[in-house]
């Protein structure tokens, strides 16, 4: 799947505001590498409905285990491994014995107790990575999840290895032995302790995903064998939601195009975000905040939510717009298979400007068959006219009031709405009356 930058801001899957991103939701990553892993994978959508396959069935086996996975490994671990390579330390003695061990240990104190502690979290390491190996090790495990195990297995076949993924905590090693696993890890394994670290890295980023897929409940949708653009889902809601309202959707060629309308507050751009976000998940190869879904693979997605002007290179507002649909028409026609998402269009124009405007891009884009879209706009006087294309369908969100009250259920209805509620509001807020005491 295509993405562009302005899409990932859009949707919250990164947001300059860390808390507020899909990022932030589904890290549960014990290390800074892991993170960067997580980071990565985010930002990388798959390409094919075969990797999204085996990305799922990955975390699916990573599920299995859940409860069993390793807390030996932390980010204070790594670290440490990291600063002992980093460190001068005086030469240790290739053949350790008690003599020359007691000698190294009172001569280059400050030394020893770095190897010493450096030697703990190295088994650390390992002893995790041998029990990720033996919770994942079994047969007909996804491909790109057997080579990491296999990778591993050959990480810890040397002889030296297996002895401190053998030891146990409850004997103190002594000081000979700690000189030579310090020797050995020094001189002899440096690079397979790097790779070993950015393996575990990688195991960490798929475990904050699958920890994530558990915690918020989230489900694996299925993808259809089909190019043809098809997206159905039912209990879909908004993951960084806490008590979210699920909706159910269905876009295909025949009703491509989704035609959404109701009041500022009353949900239309959470809803808009949901399915960019459950649309995106899902090509990541990670569950979706929905009961069920069923989709297409889309070769790209795009939004035009937040745009904003450019004060430096003299661009308005309406401008901006006008240069992201087209962008989005010169993209969606390449023949590919797209999901566009249009948030209140044409927000920068006056009222007239803004009808005659969207009812033309409407017009011109339901006539794309390789995309689907959902279009929100204030402007529901133009349904009517577009209510002799049969592949557009109409929603709204309902706002009911009660003595002057707002109350929105966030619930998807069939139809258009004619809400205008920017007066109520502003009164409600105590706006008009501050206005009249001026």
């Amino acid at each position: 799947m295509q993405i562009d930058k302005t899409t990932l801001y859009d949707l919250s899957i990164l947001d300059y505001n860390e808390e507020q991103s899909l990022l932030h939701h589904l890290d549960f990553c014990k290390t800074n590498n892991g993170k960067i892993w997580l980071e990565h994978y985010l930002k990388t959508p798959l390409q094919s409905v075969k990797e999204i396959n085996e990305r799922q069935q990955v975390l699916k086996h990573i599920i299995a285990v859940h409860d069993s996975w390793p807390e030996t490994i932390s980010n204070g671990s790594v670290l440490m491994i990291e600063k002992f390579y980093e460190s001068q330390v005086a030469d240790i003695p290739l053949n350790s014995n008690n003599i020359n061990a007691v000698a190294f240990k009172i001569l280059n104190a400050s030394d020893y107790s770095l190897i010493n502690f450096s030697i703990t979290h190295f088994i650390n390491l390992l002893q995790g990575m041998s029990s990720i190996y033996n919770l994942l090790n079994k047969e007909k495990n996804p491909v790109a999840l057997d080579v990491l195990l296999q990778r591993i297995s050959m990480l810890l076949s040397k002889p030296v290895v297996q002895q401190m993924i053998q030891y146990k905590k409850v004997k103190k090693l002594s000081t000979t032995q700690t000189l030579k696993f310090g020797y050995f890890v020094r001189n002899s394994y440096k690079d397979e302790a790097k790779e070993l670290i950015e393996i575990y890295s990688r195991f960490d980023a798929f475990n904050s995903m699958a920890t994530a897929c558990i915690r918020y409940k989230f489900s694996f949708p299925k993808f259809t064998s089909t190019n043809i653009p098809h997206f159905e889902t039912e209990g879909l809601y908004h993951p960084l939601l806490q008590t979210p309202v699920a909706y159910i959707i269905n876009l295909n060629q025949q009703k491509n195009f989704l035609f959404l309308t109701g009041a500022n507050m009353a949900g239309k751009s959470t809803f808009i975000k949901a399915v960019g976000v459950a649309t995106y998940l899902a090509h990541l190869g990670i569950g979706v905040p929905a009961k069920k879904m069923q989709l297409s693979f889309f070769d790209g997605l795009i939004s035009n939510i937040h745009v904003i002007d450019n004060i430096v290179k003299g661009e308005s507002y309406f401008f901006n717009e006008v240069q992201r649909i087209r962008n989005t028409i010169e993209q969606i026609t390449n023949g590919k298979t797209w999901l566009v998402l249009i948030d209140e269009l044409f927000k920068g124009t006056n009222v007239e400007d803004a009808m005659k405007c969207s009812t033309t891009v409407i017009e011109g884009l339901r006539k794309v068959a390789n995309a689907l879209f959902i279009l929100s706009t204030h402007l529901y006087e133009i349904g009517e006219a577009l209510k002799q294309y049969e592949n557009i369908q109409f929603r709204y969100f309902e706002t009911e009031v009660k003595d002057e009250q707002l109350y929105f259920n966030y619930v998807l209805k069939e139809g258009i709405s004619n809400d205008r509620l920017g007066y109520l509001i502003l009164k409600k807020e105590g706006v008009v009356d501050m206005l009249q005491k001026l």
